[in-house]
């Protein structure tokens, strides 16, 4: 799938290889500046953690270290075994380990192949994945960055040229869906059961806080909203029904906050497009409500397509392709960061948008 985004051309073509390893997904891509997307794979990890309620990051680490190498190889083989002219992995934000497993395989691979090498920001990933779509967005546009780790309303201005408009001041919006979920005691992951379990309840049985609609401002908050669902679950009898009734009110005040704020953004940028993308992206009530929002208030609205809202390397290798005039010559190190603030990233000058 081949976007047409950028304002100016790249100086050349490009074929990158992405690599992601910043949590609990492998994944490895090949991306072609004139030809787009031309082959992705990914391994889950959740079957590996699911007895332990979450992420454990040793055992990430050494799951990345298996499972690298065979999707870099599969990848390349689907692709047709392309002359690459770099390599983009995620440096950070995330789990320091897990991210020196593809830093490593990625230093490692450039120095054996002779390419260079660039770290890539995670989120700008996410927030760039629409552009992997046939359908995508032009700049400018806000975006909603609705992730496990992340809540976040950015203006993008073009690759590069992000202000943060609004974040949340405590849990993100996948954390706070992952907790209530353990609750209720729905596993690992959380987030999907939860949503799963909430087609079944009624979607006004609780009427939970919409937390910081009364406030001026694009800032979130979901401490006390899963504080609500804590208390509510407490005097909720144990049956499915109830559980089911929990889950619907809360995804329901928290799609309720999201449409509202991005509402409230857009109005305040005066921008008339909205992307949304993360994890958390993918809910189908939250695709929903906003399709009925932009329906009525007239704005484009883009996501990605479900497989790109989670972690994935075809937004990393998307992203590298972008910045590739910023790649490393000759021995790349083997750099990974957990924090990493989105509005520190430049301006790639070979992009110019």
């Amino acid at each position: 799938m081949k976007s047409n985004t950028c304002t100016r051309a790249l100086q050349r073509k490009n074929v990158i290889l992405g690599i992601e390893s910043s949590c609990d997904e492998s994944a490895a891509a090949i991306y072609d500046s004139e030809r787009g997307l031309l082959a992705h794979a990914l391994h889950s990890q959740v079957a590996l953690h699911a007895d332990y309620g979450g992420v454990v990051p040793e055992l990430a680490s050494r799951d990345h270290i298996r499972k690298l190498m065979p999707l870099i190889e599969q990848v390349s083989a689907e692709a047709g075994a392309p002359q690459l002219t770099g390599i983009a992995y995620t440096r950070g934000p995330g789990l320091v380990g897990a991210l020196l497993v593809g830093a490593s395989v990625a230093a490692g691979l450039g120095m054996s192949r002779g390419l260079p090498v660039l770290g890539v920001h995670h989120m700008e990933g996410h927030l760039l994945s629409p552009l992997l779509e046939k359908r995508a967005p032009a700049f400018p546009f806000v975006a909603l960055l609705v992730s496990g780790g992340h809540t976040l309303l950015v203006q993008v201005e073009g690759v590069g040229r992000y202000r943060m408009l609004g974040e949340s001041l405590d849990d993100a919006v996948g954390e706070a869906f992952d907790k209530c979920a353990k609750m209720l005691a729905l596993g690992y992951p959380g987030g999907p059961a939860l949503a799963a379990l909430a087609q079944a309840g009624r979607r006004d049985a609780y009427d939970f806080p919409r937390p910081m609609l009364k406030r001026p401002g694009l800032d979130f908050s979901f401490s006390g909203l899963k504080t609500a669902v804590m208390l509510a679950v407490k005097g909720a009898p144990d049956t499915r029904q109830a559980h089911a009734d929990i889950a619907a009110s809360f995804e329901q005040a928290v799609v309720d906050t999201l449409v509202a704020k991005c509402a409230r953004a857009l109005k305040q940028t005066g921008l008339g497009r909205l992307v949304v993308a993360g994890g958390v992206g993918a809910n189908r009530h939250l695709r929903a409500a906003l399709t009925q929002c932009g329906a009525r208030d007239g704005f484009e609205l883009y996501f990605p397509q479900s497989q790109f809202c989670t972690d994935n390397a075809a937004m990393i290798a998307l992203v590298g392709s972008l910045r590739a005039d910023e790649m490393r010559t000759g021995i790349a190190p083997a750099d990974a960061v957990a924090r990493w603030p989105l509005d520190t990233l430049e301006v790639p000058q070979a992009v110019g948008v």
